[in-house]
């Protein structure tokens, strides 16, 4: 059992680390932030990992991106709204792709574009001009949501989770 601690601690640090690489170099700038993948790998650490631990990944990597690039003012938001995004997956399935999770981008597409929607309308006090992101987000979980699907896709035909779990899911 401690082994099992240790290896779902240095996935966690692994995704926490892709999620942050993935989030704050390889995006694309937009007025009020960016557009990035990283969601996909945070969907797909919640298929892979037990939520407490996928709740890591999301809120860790999402807080390093926007505090270490310039864009504090969205960390707290992004902690809440990727921690929320963490439980729409569920890692109890023996595949990552299955019906469950292949549904749960839609939720998580709303989760991520209201989240940011109304946090950014407390930040510039207004319930307008927030509008204008919601392209932006949705974008995002759309390119998020292919990315999470196509590595989905190998992890299940590398068998990800049978080797994570020893055969037996936990």
């Amino acid at each position: 059992m401690k082994n099992k601690k240790i290896l779902l601690m240095c996935i966690t640090g692994i995704f926490t680390a892709l999620v942050f690489v993935v989030t704050a170099y390889l995006h694309i700038p937009t007025n009020n932030g960016y557009i990035h993948v990283g969601d996909g790998l945070i969907y797909l650490a919640a298929c892979l990992l037990p939520w407490h631990y996928a709740m890591v990944v999301g809120a860790g990597g999402a807080f390093l991106a926007d505090c270490l690039t310039g864009f504090a003012v969205w960390a707290p938001g992004s902690v809440i709204i990727k921690a929320l995004t963490v439980l729409l997956f569920s890692s109890k399935k023996d595949k990552v792709i299955n019906l469950r999770n292949s549904l749960a981008v839609l939720p998580a597409t709303i989760v991520c574009a209201g989240g940011y929607y109304l946090y950014e309308s407390l930040i510039y006090g207004n319930f307008v001009s927030p509008l204008a992101g919601i392209p932006a987000s949705i974008t995002q979980s759309v390119a998020s949501a292919i990315v999470f699907i196509g590595f989905g896709l190998a992890a299940d035909k590398m068998k990800l989770k049978s080797k994570i779990y020893g055969g037996k899911l936990r």
